[in-house]
Formats: structure tokens, C-alpha cells, sequence
């Protein structure tokens, strides 16, 4: 029995669609527990983080609040984005561009008692930065540019 070729175009169709819901809910599947929101202090003293999810906090490493702890390996310091503040614990080495007053994003989760335990540590530098390369051409060429005047 041969199907005509009008029914053989909807199998085809139907396969398709079942293919495309297949590899939605495997990918669904595959980050439902990876995905992190990303978070500020503000987000967080608002109440719109839950306990225990992943999450990436946001902010400015507050001036005066980097604590190294007795371990060794544990720093405390606290994550501000101006009018709010989140404590945060992290075990492990940070960056070298982590520093006070300087751009963090801490992966984690919000514990307890507000306090958010890093997994990870990315710190930002400022959009001025130049590789230690570059900077030196960039001064080259307008020194160039002023001595061709």
C-alpha cells in the first residue's frame, strides 16, 4: 500500500514537527538546571531571587569590604550597586582584575539569611582598558600624527 503523495508531504510535515518539540524539551531538559538570571543588589533586596537558584550577581565590589578569612582560600566582600548591598561568600582564587570599586559578576546561589555563595568569580575592567600591547601603538601613532603636522 503506497500513500498518495499529498499524505506522504503531511507524514513528512507531522515528523517534523515532532523532531522540532523532541529537541525543545531535550534542550529545555539540558539547561533546567544550568541557566542563571542575572541579578542585582536591587533585584535581590526587592525580593525577585529565589533561595537556592542559580544566579549571576551584578555589581561594584564595595569599598572596604574584602575580608580574607582565616582558611585561607575564602574571601567575604559585599556586592553594590549603589542603594542596595548582598553579602557574598567565595572559596577559590579570584581574578587578578577583581579588586574594590571594581565590576564583579559572582555565580551562585542565594542562601539564607541573604547571604550569596559564589561559585565563581568574573571581574569586569572598564571599557578604557587596552591589552599592555596596544597600548603602547596607540601612543606611537599619535605621536606620529602630531609630528607629520
Amino acid at each position: 500500500m503506497t500513500a498518495s503523495p499529498k499524505n506522504q508531504r503531511l507524514l513528512l510535515v507531522a515528523a517534523a514537527i515532532v523532531a522540532l518539540i523532541g529537541a525543545t524539551l531535550l534542550a529545555m531538559w539540558g539547561l533546567s538546571g544550568k541557566a542563571a538570571y542575572f541579578r542585582t543588589p536591587q533585584d535581590i533586596a526587592a525580593g525577585r531571587a529565589d533561595i537556592g537558584q542559580p544566579l549571576r550577581l551584578g555589581g561594584m565590589v564595595k569599598a572596604g569590604s574584602v575580608q580574607k578569612q582565616p582558611d585561607g582560600v575564602s574571601i567575604r566582600f559585599v556586592v553594590t550597586d549603589g542603594p542596595a548591598d548582598v553579602p557574598v561568600l567565595f572559596r577559590g582564587i579570584v581574578p587578578d582584575l577583581f579588586k574594590e570599586r571594581g565590576g564583579v559578576v559572582a555565580e551562585g546561589r542565594l542562601q539564607k539569611g541573604g547571604v550569596f555563595v559564589a561559585d565563581n568569580i568574573l571581574a569586569k575592567h572598564d571599557e578604557r582598558y587596552m591589552p599592555p600591547q596596544m597600548g603602547n601603538l596607540q601612543a606611537e601613532q599619535k605621536t606620529r600624527e602630531t609630528v607629520q603636522k
